[in-house]
């Protein structure tokens, strides 16, 4: 038997066990199903391939009234998973976004990205990007014919959420192509704050520490910076993340970023509960708050498009 293949580096509990081979085992997120139509909301999916090199991809979505006569607007998801567990592919995830993709009428976009510790963070954030720029480049039938490039939305929960908030900022330096960032949601947020996180220096190599702005985004110099007009934060009562996702939106308030922000708690629930349960009351309720900004936004920017 060959020592390293059962000799352990390292193990976090509920995420995942490191041996000294390389080998990494993960005890969730593994699950996936597979794209197509769904029976309940009747929104087609499809998985399409970025970077065949390094496996970077997406799970597209397409509400069931899309035609080509009306272009809709484009959301693009990050999902979470601590950086390290996860795919588009989960269950969860899938269930989630058919349900936002028929509520707000909108083509979905859902990231897939490498996760850690075989591609440590800030890895992550580059593929993400990667994506990005390929979508606003890109001749994929979906979304030539059905997304609207000028009504674009970054969304994400947990780990996602961070990363979404990231590609925000860089955007608002390097420019994001073709695409008009409208809004961004951000669920149930994955940010640092002042306690000692054993994960994030496990996976995040470079960690800059708690004045790291790709981790503690509050403390960013830069914040008023943040590259779209509109942010939606959702926090929920019982999440060990709320009080992290509480003082970023109050930081984006009082950086002097000129957008507006707005955060909704859910009572009695816990970090990404939306996902275990998707037809669950408080569940539906986040879809329809997510899809309700959204929807409001694609309005506003119509209206302002038509009276010019």
């Amino acid at each position: 038997m060959d020592l390293n293949s059962t000799e352990i580096v390292r193990e976090f509990p509920h995420l995942f066990r490191l041996y000294k081979d390389g080998r990494v085992e993960r005890f969730l997120g593994t699950e996936t199903t597979p794209p197509g139509t769904d029976p309940l909301t009747a929104v087609q999916s499809k998985d399409i391939t970025i970077n065949t090199n390094t496996g970077i991809g997406a799970r597209l979505y397409l509400p069931p009234n899309a035609t080509p006569s009306q272009k809709l607007p484009l959301l693009i998801y990050i999902h979470g998973g601590a950086f390290c567990i996860c795919t588009p592919f989960n269950p969860g995830y899938h269930h989630h976004l058919n349900n936002v993709a028929l509520h707000a009428n909108v083509v979905v976009f859902s990231v897939h990205y490498r996760l850690a510790p075989e591609h440590p963070v800030p890895i992550c954030y580059d593929d993400t990007w990667e994506a990005i720029q390929w979508v606003s480049q890109s001749s994929e039938p979906w979304l030539k014919d059905h997304a609207d490039y000028n009504i674009v939305f970054f969304a994400g929960d947990s780990a996602g959420s961070n990363i979404a908030h990231n590609m925000a900022m860089r955007g608002s330096t390097q420019g994001f192509g073709d695409l008009k960032l409208r809004g961004m949601v951000l669920i149930h947020p994955y940010f640092g704050n002042d306690d000692k996180d054993e994960l994030i220096e496990f996976l995040y190599p470079s960690y800059g520490g708690f004045d790291d702005p790709i981790i503690h985004a509050s403390k960013d110099p830069k914040l008023s910076s943040l590259g779209c007009g509109r942010l939606l934060v959702l926090v929920a009562e019982k999440d060990f993340l709320v009080e992290r996702g509480k003082s970023y939106y109050e930081a984006v308030k009082k950086s002097g970023w000129s957008g507006s922000v707005e955060v909704v708690e859910t009572e009695g629930e816990g970090h990404v509960f939306h996902l275990f349960d998707p037809r669950k009351e408080k569940s539906v309720a986040l879809v329809k708050q997510f899809a309700s900004f959204m929807t409001q936004i694609e309005k506003d920017v119509r209206s302002s498009s038509s009276s010019l």
